[in-house]
């Protein structure tokens, strides 16, 4: 298959690209920027462009078999502070690419959603699909509206689509400065000697899958062959929750290195506890994820000591 992936020089975009790669597919990346971790493939097709630039759009889409779409330009922890940005930016850019997936005949196209934000506040423990949605950040109402959007072409148009619901994703090409991302952000501090701060009491519990298993799961995906009464919803995490305090335990297990962890003020974005219920994406796509926690964190933190260069510094490729 001919397969767009949109964001493949981001976190979860490498590392599909790579496995995508390793199946035999044809690849061309659409992104605003180069990667940082990971040298460009010289089988795949890099595209630099923006998401609304619709020209570049068309040009992306055109010939693609499988369209994936991981760009965003918000994050849940910021999108409340210009929530009109985030519609701009984010659901009018999606509509038009869905647009052109349907003029140009996408056979499927997967979207990227946020299984820790589209739910909100959960009523029960773990969360299942056809629990409410009710989200308490801007970032998670633009995502649910896209689904929306999917679920509409779909209806219209025949665009085949499957919706991902990802937990908190970690592991290889995950930057370590980033704004989100515990794990990563927590073991790039260690490694640069910086202290971990964390909002509140460390008792937020949260859903973390390491990134092969994810893509294992949107590759599973994007496989299934559903009818039209049939799920194309799907939570992809780990099944299980570790509050940030485990984690931080678990991370002492793992690095060879003092760990020092700051509490702060807990922020109103942050439901307590968020455990994602993949039962669905066991059944209907016989998929599960297969890596512990205790050796994801230890395979991802292998990763950041193999960039370690001088320093407290980390090497990139830009």
């Amino acid at each position: 298959m001919k397969a767009l992936v949109i964001g493949g020089n981001g976190f979860i975009g490498c590392n599909l690209v790579e496995e995508l790669l390793n199946l035999g597919h044809q690849v061309r990346v659409f992104d605003r920027y180069p990667s940082r971790y990971q040298e460009p493939y010289p089988q795949v097709e890099y595209l630099i462009g923006d998401l609304g630039n619709h020209g570049e759009v068309h040009n992306a889409v055109a010939g693609m078999d499988w369209v994936f779409h991981l760009a965003y330009t918000t994050l849940p922890q910021t999108s409340n502070d210009d929530p009109v940005y985030d519609i701009r930016s984010n659901i009018a850019d999606s509509v038009q690419l869905l647009q052109e997936c349907q003029l140009s005949g996408t056979k499927k196209f997967v979207f990227i959603s946020s299984g820790g934000t589209v739910y909100g506040i959960p009523q029960t423990i773990p969360i299942p699909e056809h629990h409410p949605t009710e989200p308490i950040c801007s970032y998670g109402i633009s995502k649910l509206t896209i689904e929306k959007y999917l679920s509409l072409f779909y209806r219209l148009w025949g665009l085949d689509y499957v919706v991902a619901r990802i937990s908190n994703p970690y592991g290889q090409q995950q930057n370590p400065n980033a704004k989100q991302g515990a794990i990563g952000v927590f073991l790039g501090n260690i490694l640069a000697g910086k202290p971990i701060t964390i909002w509140g009491d460390g008792k937020v519990v949260r859903d973390y899958i390491y990134i092969k298993d994810a893509i294992a799961g949107l590759l599973a995906a994007v496989k299934y062959q559903s009818g039209i009464n049939e799920p194309r919803i799907f939570n992809i995490g780990a099944g299980q929750g570790h509050s940030l305090n485990e984690l931080i335990e678990a991370m002492r297990k793992v690095v060879d290195m003092p760990v020092t962890v700051y509490y702060t003020d807990e922020r109103p974005l942050d439901v307590p506890v968020n455990v994602l219920d993949i039962s669905r994406a066991r059944q209907e796509l016989h998929w599960s994820p297969k890596v512990t926690l205790h050796e994801g964190l230890a395979l991802t933190w292998q990763w950041l000591k193999s960039l370690h260069h001088g320093e407290g510094e980390l090497l990139l490729l830009r």
